[in-house]
């Protein structure tokens, strides 16, 4: 198994002319593992369609695929031959070794990529880059032109207008967000400590660095919106962050790109709701110039622990899924970073995020830890039952203990 160490990752930025690209893959067993949302599922939908006898193609979308990922790839033959990943699921894989370096495979197969596309560790090719996704903002125009408000582009700024919003009686609940416990609750603290200029490591190292200022602010803004969300907020993912909003119970929410389709798509349940939507680059805050906000990417990558011919047959089949007319056909689907993609308006809201400067979510081997330590560490205070000083101090001590246990310190 081959480790990749240090390097780093293409920028993303937009795109050039389209080059068509064929399913003409003579044999293999391409088997797929992939997180399950709308976007994934276009992309694999055209990866099936390149099974047709010669070619199997298979694939198991689920929620899990992170617990499963690297288990399922260290078995020789892995269970799978392509894994689809994002900035985080990256890194467990590479520092088990299980990723093949795709130099070889993008020189034979990948005319159709750009150089933004190919995140490279190490000088060489390790993952496929597809799409762009971040959380950013979305607005009921309706309700804050009842109120006189102008689109807020900070987080100092939705706290006012959810403040005139109650006041007035146009919405009890203005604000949401995906505070569940766990993962969702730690993105947010994730996405509000970039924007604010926050760093999670000292320089060049796995010690943690957010028992600090930065750190104290991030943790009282986060507290300061939940005044005006409904009770129950740490129990709000992602899913049900959008099914509020989309029941008309919500009036601003920093939410993922990838589900605008659900919510202003023709897929959503509520056309007026839709109708009275804006989409805006997610938020500044502290005083900052750069959203709140982790950029995000999702990708693939080739398990190493494969045969050359499944290998070939799983890019060449990922190069059809990922071909300029999925982009064109789809263009609500997501902020694609493939060629020719001509974003609408749902995914500029993305795109600007990106634009304006968004940090990416860390990509160091510890950072897994500090999310799980985050996560668990911080609902006592966003409960009130826990100053921001000791919550954050809980963090450290959880994470460096987690550390240690896993050789990153010492």
């Amino acid at each position: 198994m081959r480790k990749f160490v240090g390097g780093c990752v293409s920028a993303l930025l937009l795109g050039t002319a389209p080059v068509s690209a064929a399913c003409d893959v003579e044999a293999g067993s391409v088997r797929i593992l992939s997180n399950d949302f709308a976007a994934l599922g276009t992309v694999i939908d055209g990866a099936r369609e390149c099974d047709d006898g010669g070619v199997t193609v298979t694939a198991n979308l689920t929620t899990e695929h992170k617990s499963l990922q690297v288990p399922a790839l260290t078995v020789d033959p892995a269970r799978y031959t392509v894994a689809m990943v994002a900035n985080n699921s990256l890194v467990p894989l590479l520092n088990e070794g299980l990723v093949r370096p795709l130099d070889d495979l993008v020189a034979r197969y990948g005319h159709q990529l750009e150089d933004r596309q190919l995140v490279r560790i190490g000088g060489e090719i390790v993952a496929i880059a597809f799409m762009v996704n971040a959380q950013h903002l979305y607005l009921r125009q309706d309700l804050l032109d009842d109120a006189g408000i102008a689109a807020p582009t900070s987080y100092e700024g939705i706290l006012a207008a959810a403040r005139t919003l109650r006041s007035e009686g146009i919405s009890a609940t203005p604000l949401a967000a995906a505070h569940a416990a766990g993962w969702d609750l730690a993105a947010e603290f994730v996405n509000m400590h970039l924007g604010m200029g926050g760093d999670f490591f000292e320089q060049g190292g796995a010690a943690p660095t957010l028992a600090n200022e930065t750190g104290r602010k991030t943790l009282e803004m986060m507290r300061s919106l939940t005044e005006f969300m409904a009770p129950g907020y740490l129990t709000v993912g992602a899913d049900e962050l959008k099914n509020q909003y989309v029941s008309g119970n919500v009036a601003m929410m920093n939410e993922w790109g990838s589900m605008v389709e659900g919510i202003v798509g023709e897929t959503t349940p509520d056309p007026r709701i839709a109708e009275a939507t804006t989409l805006a680059a997610a938020p500044t805050v502290g005083g900052g110039d750069i959203p709140a906000a982790a950029l995000w990417w999702d990708g693939f990558v080739i398990a190493d622990n494969i045969s050359d011919e499944d290998a070939r047959a799983s890019f060449q089949v990922m190069m059809h899924a990922i071909r300029p007319e999925v982009a064109q056909r789809n263009p609500q689907a997501a902020a694609w970073l493939i060629s020719g993609f001509e974003a609408p308006e749902t995914a500029r809201a993305v795109l600007g995020t990106a634009e304006a400067g968004a940090r990416p979510y860390p990509m160091t081997p510890y950072m897994g830890l500090m999310h799980d330590a985050l996560g668990a560490e911080l609902v006592d205070f966003m409960q009130g039952s826990e100053s921001a000083e000791q919550a954050l101090a809980d963090v450290e001590a959880a994470y460096s203990a987690a550390a240690r246990a896993a050789g990153y310190l010492d």
